[in-house]
């Protein structure tokens, strides 16, 4: 299986957390300055068409626990900022991502639970790209594998969490609740999916 290192509990920099054939999940932050990082949050908070899902679980249906938008990149209108933000991102890693996935954390009760991205619905070979932005959020990445690993990293503003398509076999990430006065964080996860895919 994958390599894995252990990461500490803060990032200090740029971590390789961990090594496959495709560049294994890998974390840099302040790719997007500060104020910018800020400013982006804003926009979008306000201009996301943001939705409220629900699911089933066990035997009734509850409310997915956070706000969720998506979107193609190629669609003729986008909310403000999308195309920025995309090109930015497309510019940091040569990758030409056509989705975006955006969760809105309201505050710490908002999470999502452990999973790894649909492997049908993404093309092999590009990675995940995840933006932060608002504050900062724990991420919890575990080997699926015995010891079932667990790798534990906090997500700041304007940081950018990479993760390989081949590294969604063996690994799932998912955001845990937290407890006390948490301001809202912002995700958004840039894939590159199938032409017929719709988000």
């Amino acid at each position: 299986m994958s390599g894995i290192h252990q990461s500490s509990l803060f990032a200090l920099g740029p971590q390789v957390l961990v090594e496959d054939e495709e560049g294994g999940i890998f974390y840099r932050p302040d790719v997007i300055e500060p104020a910018l990082a800020t400013r982006w949050f804003a926009a979008l908070r306000d201009t996301v068409d943001w939705k409220t899902m629900r699911r089933p679980m066990y035997d009734r249906v509850v409310a997915v626990p956070r706000l969720v938008a998506s979107y193609r990149l190629d669609a003729p209108t986008l909310p403000l900022l999308l195309p920025e933000i995309a090109a930015r991102i497309r510019g940091e890693l040569g990758e030409p991502f056509n989705t975006v996935g955006l969760n809105y954390y309201r505050d710490g009760r908002d999470s999502v639970a452990p999973h790894n991205d649909k492997l049908p619905t993404l093309v092999p070979g590009h990675p995940i790209a995840l933006l932060s932005l608002g504050s900062t959020r724990r991420m919890v990445i575990r080997a699926k594998a015995a010891p079932r690993t667990a790798i534990r990293i906090d997500l700041e503003t304007g940081s950018l969490l990479v993760m390989s398509h081949r590294s969604q076999r063996h690994y799932d990430h998912g955001i845990p609740k937290t407890p006390g006065d948490v301001p809202p964080r912002m995700s958004l996860a840039f894939r590159v999916r199938p032409k017929d895919t719709r988000r």
